[in-house]
Formats: C-alpha cells, structure tokens, sequence
C-alpha cells in the first residue's frame, strides 16, 4: 500500500482544534490501521485478548423497581433482576504472536516521536511481549512495566493467586517523549505521618505498581462488557502521556473505556473492534462517536 499523506488520513476531517471528538471504526484492525498517516498519534493503547484458551463472556444484570420484586434492596424497596445480553468473544489463538506482531508493527508506524505505546496483558503472554518488543524496537525504547494489582475473583488453593495484569510501556523517542506526571491524579501516601502534612495532603504519585479495584459487577461504569477495564487506570495513562487536542488510538476497544476517558479529558480518540457487542456498547456509552 502507497504510504498514506495526512491530508488523506481519516483524521483529516477533524479540525486542528478538535478536543474530545472521537472516530469509531467497526472492521478488523489490521485492515483500518494502513489508511491512517504516519506518526498519527500520541498514545496507543492496547489490551488485546489475553489468549486464555478459553471463551470469554459477561452478562450484562440491570435492576428494576417492582412491588412483587424478587430482591429487596435500599429501604425495602422491591427489585426485579432483568437478565440482558450475554455477551462472549474466543480468547484463543492457535498462533497468536502471528496474530499479534503485525497489528504492533502498525501501531509502532503510528506513534507519533513523542508518543507512547501501552500494551496491556497477562501473566500467560507478558514475558513473551517483552522479548518482542525489545527486538522490533529496541530496549532503549522501553520505558515501564506497570503492574495493575487488584484483589477479587477466583482463590486458589494450589498456588498464589494470580491477581495482577501487566502493562508493557514504550515510548517512540527516549528523548523526546511526553511525561507529565503533574497532570496524573495523585494518590494517598500509605504512612502520611512519615512526610510533611503539606506533601500528605498533596498526595504522591503512582509508582509503577497500581491498586486498583476492576470494574464492579454494580457499579456506575458497568458495560456488561467481558474483561472491561476501569476508567482509573485509563485516565492515569491519558493524562500522563497525552495533551488536549491529541489523538489516542485503541484499536481493541472492546467496552470503549479509551474512548470515554479521552472524551471526557478533551483527548481526540480513535476505536477499532470488529466485535458487534463491542460497538453496539461503545456506541451507547459515547453518543457523540462518529461512526466510520
């Protein structure tokens, strides 16, 4: 394929302007990502299937108010559970660093020299990511490995749970890249009384270990959406490598979080799935998406 110029770049419709405004593309993601100009954007983050070896669903639970409800819930007030679609992906690949490395490849073309490429994964490909990426682009390019630690979901009795996911962090220049940790919402010292009352009421920044709770099966965030991940962790990477008015490219959108949290922060933002579900969601959660 001719390389693609940016006057012919599907982001040639948005204004130079343009905060917030979002590009949602229903298509397999190794066939959108050639019509995008080089050097497009200033995060990608990708949270590919984690090839589990299993299929992946969720269903999606709402709650209405009923006298004959079956669930008595805040002030003895009566409920009614309504079951709603169950929503399932294949979490397996026979081949899946062949699955994988082309779709990177793209995404390293699009980062933009002081862009930063987040790919999240599990224990099962973690190791194997690392070794890759150090080889396509260089161990200087790398910059973190952040741990996203939580506590819920299945206990083991034969080993120590595994209750952690794994973010491989890279950046295009090591010298030119966009960090702005004053931008990055703090967080609570663990032993304020061992710092200043100044510094304790300011809060420190994350390390590159972060506790954060997953998205509750009640809670305000909810898609229904299988292996949907929480705003929390989305908005510390938007804000720390990205301004108002750049461009931020998911092209494993799944529920959309990427989309909202940018949304939300004035980020322009691009969403690639091929999953149905996946867009029927998006779509609900960020109204305003532009559709492709």
């Amino acid at each position: 394929m001719a390389q693609v110029t940016p006057e012919r770049s599907p982001l040639a419709a948005f204004p130079a302007e343009a905060r917030g405004e979002g590009l949602l593309f229903h298509a397999d993601n190794l066939e959108v990502l050639p019509t995008f100009a080089d050097e497009s954007f200033t995060v990608i983050y990708l949270d590919p299937p984690f090839n589990t070896g299993r299929s992946q669903t969720r269903q999606s639970t709402t709650s209405q108010r009923s006298a004959s409800g079956s669930v008595t819930g805040f002030k003895g007030q009566q409920y009614d559970r309504i079951k709603g679609d169950l929503l399932r992906y294949d979490d397996r690949f026979d081949d899946y660093w062949g699955f994988l490395e082309p779709r990177i490849v793209e995404a390293w073309r699009l980062l933009a020299d002081d862009g930063t490429l987040y790919l999240h994964l599990d224990y099962r490909e973690a190791h194997y990511a690392k070794v890759l990426l150090d080889a396509l682009f260089g161990r200087d390019s790398f910059l973190n490995e952040i741990i996203w630690a939580y506590d819920y979901g299945a206990k083991s009795k034969n080993r120590w749970p595994t209750k952690h996911d794994t973010i491989l962090v890279y950046v295009k220049n090591p010298k030119a890249f966009h960090f702005d940790s004053t931008a990055v919402d703090r967080e609570p010292y663990m032993a304020p009384g061992l710092v200043t009352p100044e510094r304790a009421a300011l809060g420190k920044l994350p390390t590159d270990v972060w506790w954060h709770t997953i998205v509750s099966p009640t809670g305000r965030e909810k898609t229904g959406y299988p292996t949907q991940k929480p705003e929390g962790i989305l908005r510390r990477i938007v804000q720390a490598s990205s301004r108002e008015g750049d461009w931020v490219l998911d092209f494993f959108a799944g529920s959309g979080t990427t989309g909202a949290v940018s949304h939300a922060l004035g980020r322009n933002y691009v969403l690639i799935d091929q999953s149905p579900d996946a867009v029927r969601i998006i779509r609900a959660r960020i109204p305003s998406i532009t559709l492709a």
